[in-house]
């Protein structure tokens, strides 16, 4: 069996666009690896063992049939393939942990984001390669490393098994791969694990219903640089590009660069939204007048109280003072040999830009009936996703 290894120094954002029936423009990902990167072959005289560690209950999609198509797809004259559940939270890092002590060659995460934090975890520092099988909400990670959302591609990407070393996280000693951060998207994250239903339009239903109320905090921040004080509505720490679904809070960051991309939102009215989201789908909020971006290998952030973070979209309680670092070339990892091009629903968005546009001179006219418009537009919204059967 033959593994391609690519260690590249940058997974990096491409710069060709794509415009689509409306007119917009949609950046597109790709993997580029520069000339003074190395392509090793590996000439293997047996077959590589590979276990597929199974989260039942991830994200939106029936996990019924995904481990005959496992056994189904996996190149069998190539891995010796070994297919385990999960059973409870932290159960995946257990697995993975097991497997790296029994000299496994890949762990698959078939998943979402939480899972593949719980595998990746594991492996970080190994030899011991990750693989994914994206099955979750956002799929973050999985979709900035390319990798096919249909089941029958991710494992097809596996059996190509193209390797890349890249960068890890930690905020507060605990991994992420992808995002962290801590403000408003951390306090959906929060909502969104209390909904009890997953998906992308219960996601932006949570965002609309709580964008009204939420405050905005100020957050005093350090780095090599030094020290600055911002007021925000939300501070993200970008390894990868994007939170998942194609919404891209970094649209510029690398896995393979070292550093991280602090995303820093500061407060901005309703009559922003529209251009904030469609931004950030279309891979250009780094333009935005209310977006700032710093790049660093090691931030400290201090807030007024302790509060909520979120790691890989998981929520969870933590001090006032928080500690966020890059961590180089910690993890092997499987990537997408082809790009994955976004799915999300463009014309859905204009329809949210068409409503606000709408609005806006009655919002201008009459400050005392803000909130009450708003939360007209905000069911006018949900109205629409559901008549478009948005999930």
């Amino acid at each position: 069996m033959i593994i391609n290894e690519r260690c590249p120094k940058k997974i990096s954002n491409c710069e060709k666009t794509k415009s689509n029936e409306r007119g917009f423009k949609r950046k597109e990902l790709s993997l580029h690896t520069q000339k003074e990167n190395s392509v090793v072959r590996l000439l293997m005289d047996k077959k590589k063992r590979i276990t597929f560690i199974v989260n039942p209950i991830s994200g939106t999609q029936n996990k019924k049939g995904v481990t005959e198509k496992i056994k189904r797809y996996t190149d069998g004259e190539k891995f010796d393939i070994s297919i385990t559940p999960t059973q409870y939270a932290g159960h995946a890092s257990e697995i993975a942990a097991q497997c790296v002590a029994d000299g496994v060659d890949i762990v698959v995460a078939v998943g979402g984001d939480g899972t593949i934090n719980e595998t990746a975890r594991a492996l970080v520092h190994t030899s011991t390669t990750l693989g994914i099988i994206p099955c979750g909400s956002g799929n973050g990670l999985a979709r900035h490393l390319q990798i096919p959302m249909d089941i029958r591609k991710a494992i097809e990407t596996i059996n190509l098994c193209t390797v890349e070393s890249i960068d890890y996280g930690k905020i507060n000693d605990i991994p992420y791969f992808c995002t962290c951060g801590v403000g408003f998207d951390a306090f959906i994250s929060m909502k969104f694990a209390q909904a009890g239903k997953r998906g992308i339009a219960t996601y932006i239903e949570n965002t609309l219903r709580e964008g009204l109320r939420y405050e905005p905090e100020t957050y005093e921040i350090e780095n090599e640089d030094g020290s600055m004080k911002y007021e925000a509505f939300l501070i993200t720490c970008a390894n990868a590009s994007q939170y998942g679904n194609n919404f891209y809070i970094a649209p510029k960051a690398s896995l393979c660069d070292g550093l991280m991309d602090v995303i820093i939102m500061e407060p901005f009215t309703m009559l922003d939204a529209p251009a904030i989201s469609f931004q950030m789908i279309n891979g250009t909020l780094d333009q935005n007048s209310k977006i700032k971006t710093i790049r660093c290998k090691r931030l400290k952030i201090h807030r007024n109280n302790p509060g909520v973070i979120h790691f890989d979209g998981d929520p969870m309680m933590a001090d006032a003072d928080l500690t966020v670092e890059i961590i180089e070339k910690g993890l092997r990892v499987i990537i997408g040999s082809q790009e994955e091009k976004p799915t999300t629903n463009v014309n859905m968005w204009q329809n949210v830009i068409d409503i606000f546009n709408d609005l806006k001179p009655s919002i201008m006219d009459d400050l005392a009936a803000h909130n009450r418009r708003l939360q007209t537009l905000n069911k006018e919204l949900l109205r629409k996703l559901k008549k478009n059967n948005y999930k």
